[in-house]
């Protein structure tokens, strides 16, 4: 019991620990964003924005109303000039223009757009990020390198000085997904982006708690930012406010938890909670990372959008569903949706893209990031000793449940707590933004503790197998073996039809070397003899299947014909030739020489025996056959005799027909031919022996008996005791008086085994 705790143990921090591992591997990571956020995303749904924001979305529709055909850039600046006009009048707290104005238009229509963006104090317009390639310059020669730059590009300087801020927002084109947003981008300067710039303008009135609280901890630092929220309107420098408090923040990062506890303890601001989490949002921004994950709401159309036809039509009041307050204090982004052009899809691929293509537009990636902000409630992933600890204590607990205790048992307990583990992801998820790793838990850690440990059981178990079997191997062949191991009771009636070539092989003078030799050696030589033997069949894929004496009988089984199986039987007949010879080479004054024969055909893998008794062996006449095949090479003269059923569509060997013979104790004959080697290595005079072999053969089939045993003659002649040449020779001698006339089909019969 002992033991078998410690391996739990040590399963549970192998598992663990291989988990951390795992987390480290950068394509993991990529893996967990994607895989996990899916799901999460998925399972919580859309979820509520928050009241401040609303989208004007220049669409299709919009184009259409307004008789407008040209590209996004030629909009008239005058129609937007008069958007802001009623935008303001609606009462919007900020106007944020997601569209790009780095070129000039016409002067009338520049100007009315300047004029409507400074009679208010809340536009903020977008600025773009273009990458530069410099030279580095060398005096001696060509440049020394390159230097890479983020350029900033900002509105024409006309639109720049009448809005209060322009900002960034760079975001990833697809196909690559959008998961993250930069609250501030570093590469240009840690430059606050869009929407965080939006946020501030937003969150302006209550700029003069913040510097209260900002003074009660830290009056030096206070001291370098505008005291009263209008002189920052007044001098238009937001973006210098934004830069200030983020050095502050990153310079004493104390001072943002002193200030959120004191916001805490302040009755006077806690009295109202929609302006206590503004300030709590403006503290915290600059207290996580420069990059943050989007909590996104839900598809396309999730955030309050309405036309850009619609507001115009709103300010000339027309009759509309929305009611004034719509846009009452709330941050506005304007930009285009996905559909307006084909050519010109300001779209991203999201984990809330449709099935029908339809992706999240930058205006409503921008608005979510505001949102974000606002509610100070991103997805905010374990980091550090956090995600290393809920990696380890986790599989450290799958893998002491896996091995403890049974397989169903585990495996109902480990979904149990996966179940558990899951809701607790999601519910954390939904209500805090806070994103529990799944991916390495749920997907790798589990299966992979719950495998491990059946493969741990198994071994355990398969030690105590593999001792007996290996016993046993020794005496009974492997499939005997591998079914008593696997089902001990079914071996009785395990029966299995099978096409298979079975390879009999039989020891000459063994019968005489038994009589010479104390039964110690012969024992010892026998065996040394079987290895030759056994060695060659097991290298070729052969299954020894019975060993009787000197007679050995193998197979090479499978479920249909199949020629690959029936070359590896007569490689091994032609190996199990080599080693006999070497064999016999080692003991000069012992000799077995051995003969050898092959049939290929189907056959039935049984059990015969009775009472106590059983062996596992072929059952057919195929078995016997090739008994038949071995015994012919005695009456031949030949060590490798096989069918014609063995080497049919073979085409690896040099072989030669030997003839047609009706076998002892069989009905139906067969064209034997002699396996002489592969025909890689055959050389040019047993190629020679080979087609004059067929011509006497063929003279034979014809009946020219005198014709035949010349040429029989001339064989042996050349080639000494050819033992088919000699036993035709003799036939030839007996059928030559004789005439068998049309009844003759060449079959001889033997008498004798």
């Amino acid at each position: 019991m002992m033991l078998h705790l410690r391996r739990a143990i040590l399963l549970g921090l192998f598992t663990g620990l291989l988990g951390i591992m795992i987390g480290f591997f950068p394509f993991v990571s990529g893996l967990e964003e994607k895989a996990d956020l899916d799901l999460l995303f998925r399972l919580r749904g859309p979820r509520q924005v928050p009241p401040d924001v609303v989208i004007v979305s220049i669409d299709k529709h919009s184009a259409q109303k307004l008789n407008i055909t040209g590209d996004l850039k030629e909009w008239p600046r005058s129609l937007h000039a008069s958007l802001i006009e009623s935008l303001t009048n609606l009462g919007a707290g900020v106007i944020a223009f997601d569209l790009l104005f780095h070129e000039p238009a016409t002067s009338e229509d520049d100007d009315a757009f300047a004029r409507a963006i400074s009679k208010t104090s809340n536009v903020i317009l977008c600025e773009s990020l273009r990458k530069e390639t410099i030279p580095l310059p060398d005096k001696r020669g060509p440049p020394a390198g390159d230097i890479h730059m983020v350029k900033l590009v900002q509105p024409i300087p006309l639109f720049t000085q009448s809005a209060l801020a322009t900002a960034p927002f760079p975001l990833p084109k697809v196909p690559v997904r959008v998961s993250q947003y930069w609250t501030f981008k570093t590469s240009a300067g840690e430059r606050p982006t869009f929407p965080v710039v939006a946020f501030y303008i937003f969150a302006l009135p209550q700029y003069n708690k913040f510097i209260q609280l900002l003074e009660k901890h830290d009056p030096s630092v206070a001291g370098r930012l505008p005291s009263d929220m209008n002189e920052v309107i007044h001098s238009k420098s937001m973006i210098r406010v934004i830069e200030v408090i983020r050095d502050i923040f990153r310079k004493n990062p104390w001072i943002a938890k002193k200030m959120l506890k004191e916001l805490e303890a302040l009755p006077s601001i806690s009295a109202d909670a929609r302006e206590k989490q503004i300030l709590r949002s403006l503290i915290r921004i600059n207290h996580y990372q420069d990059c943050r994950y989007l909590n996104f709401y839900g598809p396309p159309g999730t955030i309050p959008t309405i036309s850009y036809y619609q507001v115009l039509q709103f300010a000339d009041k027309l009759k509309i569903e929305q009611k004034p307050a719509y846009f009452s204090n709330k941050v506005v982004f304007i930009g285009s949706s996905g559909d307006l052009y084909s050519f010109q899809r300001d779209s991203f691929y999201t984990v809330f893209s449709q099935p029908d293509g339809l992706d999240l537009s930058g205006v409503e990636i921008a608005a979510t990031a505001f949102a974000n902000t606002l509610e100070d409630m991103p997805v905010l992933p374990l980091y550090g000793y956090s995600y290393l600890g809920t990696i380890f204590f986790w599989g450290f607990t799958v893998g002491i449940i896996c091995y403890l205790f049974s397989t169903g048992i585990s495996a109902a307990g480990v979904t149990g707590i996966n179940g558990v583990y899951l809701l607790f992801a999601l519910y954390q998820f939904e209500k805090a933004g806070v994103w529990y790793p799944l991916t390495i838990p749920l997907f790798i850690q589990s299966p992979l503790a719950f495998f491990t440990a059946i493969i741990g059981r198994y071994v355990e178990v398969s030690k105590e197998r593999k001792n007996i079997k290996m016993a046993f191997r020794h005496y009974i062949p492997d499939d005997v073996v591998d079914q008593l191991s696997k089902n001990l009771a079914g071996l009785r009636t395990h029966n299995q039809l099978v096409y298979g070539t079975c390879l009999s092989t039989d020891a000459e003078q063994y019968t005489s070397l038994s009589e010479t030799l104390d039964p110690k050696e012969l024992r010892s030589f026998i065996n040394t003899y079987y290895e030759a033997i056994f060695e060659s069949i097991k290298r070729h894929g052969g299954l020894v299947a019975n060993v009787i004496g000197d007679s050995a009988l193998a197979l090479w089984v499978m479920t249909h014909p199949d020629e690959e199986r029936r070359v590896q039987a007569c490689l091994s007949a032609l190996d199990i030739q080599w080693g006999i010879r070497r064999f016999n080479q080692s003991s000069p004054f012992m000799q077995l020489p051995t003969r050898i024969g092959l049939h290929s055909g189907h056959m039935l893998l049984g059990n015969i025996g009775a009472a106590d008794h059983y062996e596992y062996r072929p059952i057919g006449d195929i078995v016997n056959t090739a008994t038949r095949i071995e015994g012919l090479n005695k009456y031949l003269g030949t060590r490798i005799l096989v069918s014609e059923e063995v080497i049919t569509n073979v085409d690896d060997f040099l072989t030669r027909e030997i003839g047609k013979f009706l076998l002892a104790g069989k009905s139906r004959p067969l064209a034997i031919f002699e396996l002489l080697c592969l025909k890689e290595e055959s050389n040019q005079r047993q190629r020679d022996l080979c087609l004059w072999y067929a011509e006497a053969l063929d003279a034979f089939k014809r009946q020219l008996w005198y014709e035949s045993m010349e040429k029989f003659y001339k064989i042996i002649r050349i080639y000494g005791d050819d033992g088919p040449s000699v036993f035709y020779t003799k036939l030839c001698k007996k059928y030559r008086n004789k005439q068998y006339g049309e009844s003759w089909n060449g079959v001889i019969c033997m008498r004798k085994k």
